[in-house]
């Protein structure tokens, strides 16, 4: 199959930013696949970027490229990285962006020579190298090996207890905790019964659930949990299963 880089960042589609890194790709490789995980990761977060790729990097095939960019550092000391996990290659910046992935082998990206910007690494660092990799060049040729990549912090769920981690278009809330079949959960002064589907309730009615991502969300069906239910990110979640 020819070869697949996926894209994911902060970008948003309003500009041409991503449109650019794919040029940048297609020029250098004009043989590759690309498709977009998300562009509509929140400005700066990385976090959530980190999510996204926690949640999706299984449902793609050994071999495609990663090209991640939710990056609030760029131009500063920040680390540009390769890592190497499950038989897959993911570039981007050293900044936790990659850290919740499998194990792996880490590279820094050796910058051989002056970039045309210190604000555009998707661009002119990022794009190249994911290209590059994709056409089978090995990771050790582009950088040299670290041992020490920066970690994100997440909260961790104990006790039954957890916290909203980010709301997705729909404005469900995915948190910190693992999902259950049965029981309620707690949040913001209410009790909400868990369900298996959102089409369990009516239209309108709150529910909790296990989304997609194994985590446990909370949602209002037709509706927006976030808004209707005034939640927030960090808003402490308390979960009763039922035996």
């Amino acid at each position: 199959m020819p070869p697949v880089v996926v894209l994911l960042s902060d970008f948003g589609l309003t500009d041409p930013y991503v449109g650019v890194m794919k040029g940048v790709m297609l020029h250098l490789l004009p043989t590759l696949t690309l498709v977009d995980l998300s562009h509509g990761v929140p400005p700066q977060d990385v976090r959530t970027g980190a999510l996204f790729l926690e949640s999706a990097w299984r449902y793609f095939p050994e071999g495609t490229v990663f090209l991640c960019v939710v990056d609030p550092g760029v131009g500063g000391p920040r680390r540009p990285v390769i890592l190497r996990s499950a038989g897959r290659l993911f570039v981007g910046p050293d900044n936790g962006l990659l850290s919740l992935l499998p194990d792996g082998e880490w590279w820094e990206i050796a910058v051989k020579e002056p970039l045309a910007s210190r604000t555009f690494h998707g661009r002119d660092l990022f794009a190249p190298v994911a290209a590059k990799l994709a056409a089978g060049q090995e990771p050790g040729r582009l950088g040299h090996p670290v041992s020490d990549p920066q970690r994100l912090s997440l909260p961790e769920a104990k006790d039954g207890e957890g916290e909203i981690l980010y709301f997705d278009g729909y404005g469900n809330a995915i948190t910190s905790l693992r999902g259950i079949d049965v029981g309620e959960v707690e949040v913001a002064d209410r009790s909400l019964p868990v369900f298996v589907s959102y089409g369990a309730v009516a239209p309108g009615e709150a529910l909790a659930l296990t989304g997609s991502t194994g985590r446990l969300e909370l949602a209002v069906r037709n509706g927006s949990a976030q808004a209707e239910l005034a939640l927030e990110m960090g808003m402490l979640v308390r979960v009763h299963p039922w035996k």
